[in-house]
């Protein structure tokens, strides 16, 4: 069976949620091999064999914390020359497409960002991507060398698969540009102990009929019942409502969470192409022509300071 490798992201060795669903899909199209590349690298190795991965190679230096995504190039460049890997797999996040991109000219490939579902295909993987706005799916596969393919959280359900995992070391040699832009200094951000909100399984997210600042907390408290991350739309951030890293949108992220709940937005189509590919959509809005009934699975029209609040108390009674 052909081998395909994942990059790991992974905070000093805890493997985010995005790698898991990787493993997952390249499950379908080969035997995964795990790159896990900077500190706590071979503490991967529990998880990465547990959802599936056949091999983890491992390299820990210093270069991969001083310095910018150069060095991440290099030690995932140096795994795909000791695979030969039939695709290579990687986050879509900024960091992750803009290492995917430097890989693929790199070795010559094609590449595939954003890819939303990846199957097997007689003439390679073919990649679902969600194009347009979300107005259009299609479906793609690289013509020249291994496919590097980036997928948006939440493109599959995380499934355990025990395998190997056998720890490797992997030998890489940095190149001259790979100190060319030196970290300074890191600031960690506030953690407001709310999931990811590109990761998050349910969003809820708040937009212009929210009408102030002080009006996010109806927000927040839904939110929090439900374990979910918190959005806005751009008219709300904007307006100062919100912050930006929490903006939902063609300028801010775009979101795919099995749950997505939209008060007051109007649905305006900056606003959809980041929230479209949402498994299930429910609007909560007091016009009942605003666009975003367009697009929903279930929508209420109403005062959302009498609907939020209400759905809010509900959730944790029966939680309780």
């Amino acid at each position: 069976m052909a081998e395909v490798l994942v990059y790991v992201d992974h905070v000093d060795g805890v493997v985010r949620k995005p790698t898991l669903e990787l493993l997952t899909l390249a499950r379908r199209i080969g035997e995964p091999v795990a790159v896990a590349l900077g500190a706590g690298a071979e503490n991967t190795a529990a998880a990465l064999a547990e959802h599936g991965a056949a091999r983890v190679l491992t390299n820990d230096a210093p270069e991969y914390a001083d310095y910018l995504v150069v060095p991440k190039v290099d030690g995932l460049q140096a795994a795909y020359e000791a695979v030969s890997p039939a695709a290579v797999l990687v986050p879509s996040s900024a960091e992750g497409k803009e290492i995917a991109a430097r890989l693929a000219l790199r070795i010559g490939s094609g590449i595939i960002t954003d890819a939303v579902d990846l199957e097997a295909g007689e003439e390679g993987p073919v990649a679902t991507q969600s194009v347009f706005a979300a107005s259009f799916t299609t479906t793609s596969r690289v013509s020249k060398g291994a496919p590097v393919i980036t997928v948006k959280p939440n493109s599959a359900a995380v499934q355990a698969a025990p395998a190997a995992g056998a720890v490797e070391a992997l030998t890489v040699s940095f190149s001259e540009k790979a100190t060319g832009t030196k970290v300074t200094a890191r600031t960690p951000r506030e953690s407001t102990g709310r999931p990811e909100l590109t990761e998050a399984a349910i969003v809820v997210s708040g937009g212009r009929g929210v009408g102030g600042a002080e009006n996010f907390a109806v927000i927040e408290a839904l939110a929090d019942s439900l374990g979910a991350a918190v959005g806005a739309s751009r008219a709300a951030v904007d307006a100062g409502w919100y912050p930006h890293s929490n903006q939902v949108g063609q300028t801010g992220k775009s979101v795919s969470p099995q749950l997505y709940i939209a008060s007051g937005i109007s649905g305006a189509i900056q606003h959809r192409a980041g929230m479209q590919t949402s498994k299930t959509i429910v609007a909560i809005n007091k016009d009942s022509e605003a666009p975003i009934f367009d697009l929903v699975d279930y929508g209420v029209v109403g005062d959302l300071f009498e609907v939020v609040p209400q759905l809010t108390e509900e959730i944790n009674t029966r939680k309780g």
